[in-house]
């Protein structure tokens, strides 16, 4: 399996300020790509925290389907970790991840009371990779668009308060990423999803093991994927797919086959289609 590795310099700067920032936060809510769970999630910042309320936003659940995303938040219950299904785009679940924080930062302003201090607002920070929708659900958390997003990754470069004088202070951070990608089938899935830059990968690979992928995790949109790209039954493999649609339509140019395969795969064109399953799945 080609090697994945992507680390812009301006990461490790954020990282480094949002550790410092992280003292002064009440609550971390960490942003997680729907249809990637477990290779969204950054395996330091458990550590980082500490014993910090944390809140798991499932983000983008309009891109996998309904029973895949109940058995997320079956199995997140299961492990006692609370997981809020959003979609920043829309502001699906917003309010109740809005909620849960201000209801996991009151025990600050009893605190203040206590010590005949005045309340104030409730310190949230929002983190996770690149390009999972923080910048998006952050502006729907406020309620008017107060930073700027889009969906490509690397867009949010430097950590920044948002504060309207409300119930709560948000810290918009950039996209976090370990330094080194270890688990080279979780950066596979990064790339697919857009988590990561495109200077890392070779999209012609990625594209054969989203393909692979599919076929393990959603054996169903094997005839979605038949029918609109016109392949027959009984190629063995991602890799050798998508040679055959480089020779049938691309001019035997597999880099374009895959940049086309992965883009009708992120617009949505091929259907709501989760390609992590919980473990026990």
């Amino acid at each position: 399996m080609t090697a994945i590795q992507w680390y812009p310099g301006h990461i490790a700067k954020a990282i480094g300020q949002l550790r410092e920032q992280l003292q002064r936060v009440d609550v971390v809510i960490e942003v997680l790509d729907g249809r990637i769970p477990l290779a969204s999630r950054h395996p330091e910042l458990q550590q980082w925290i500490g014993e910090k309320p944390c809140l798991l936003a499932l983000n983008k659940v309009d891109c996998i389907g309904a029973k895949d995303l109940r058995a997320w938040q079956d199995w997140f219950l299961q492990q006692g970790i609370p997981v809020y299904p959003t979609q920043g785009q829309s502001g699906e679940g917003v309010n109740h991840l809005r909620q849960a924080a201000l209801e996991l930062g009151k025990s600050v302003n009893e605190r203040r009371k206590q010590r005949g201090m005045r309340p104030r607002a409730i310190r949230a920070v929002v983190v996770g990779f690149p390009n999972v929708g923080k910048s998006a659900l952050l502006n729907r958390l406020l309620g008017r668009r107060v930073v700027e997003s889009a969906a490509r990754p690397g867009v949010t470069r430097q950590l920044r308060w948002v504060r309207l004088g409300g119930e709560l202070d948000l810290l918009d951070s950039p996209g976090i990423i370990p330094p080194v990608l270890p688990d080279q089938q979780a950066a596979f899935l990064l790339a697919i999803c857009d988590d990561i830059g495109e200077a890392a990968y070779r999209p012609e690979r990625v594209a054969a093991y989203f393909l692979d992928q599919v076929r393990a995790v959603q054996p169903q949109a094997e005839g979605i994927l038949q029918k609109r790209y016109g392949w027959s039954t009984g190629i063995p493999s991602g890799e050798m797919a998508l040679q055959e649609l480089a020779e049938r339509q691309y001019q035997g140019d597999p880099e374009r086959a895959g940049r086309q395969i992965l883009n009708d795969y992120r617009k949505g064109l091929l259907g709501s289609l989760a390609l992590q399953l919980p473990p026990d799945a």
